[in-house]
């Protein structure tokens, strides 16, 4: 089991820029892919970002390519998600995920055993 904290969200305005952090703490050597998903309001919660803990190959969502990128701090066992250029579609709240296995599609959520509590993110026109 591993437990999730995720913290950084904030209310910004469009073109400005956010980082997430997910702290994972637990039996890390576990993990197989960490995700950030999202959830905007009276929409389902869908992918943004899944990485391959052991390789570190990551895939976005099309609609933040370009624009969001993750990264990992291994001596704090944290994961970033830099956002930049946020649009107002980017309104949700974040939420990281982790799942042991590897296969399977990253965006699924339901392949995923541990999630943390969420934050926030609001981005005004």
């Amino acid at each position: 089991q591993v437990q999730l904290m995720e913290s950084g969200g904030d209310s910004v305005q469009a073109g400005g820029s956010l980082k997430l952090s997910c702290a994972v703490s637990g039996n890390t050597r576990s993990l197989g892919i960490i995700g950030w998903f999202r959830q905007a309001p009276g929409k389902e919660r869908e992918g943004v970002v899944g990485i391959w803990t052991g390789s570190g190959m990551s895939y976005y969502a099309d609609s933040v390519k370009g624009r969001f990128s993750i990264s990992l701090d291994s001596a704090k066992n944290t994961w970033y998600l830099h956002m930049n250029s946020l649009k107002p579609e980017d309104t949700g709240i974040y939420t990281c995920a982790a799942r042991r296995r590897y296969d399977g599609r990253w965006s699924d959520e339901s392949t995923y055993e541990n999630w943390g509590q969420g934050t926030q993110v609001t981005v005004s026109s």
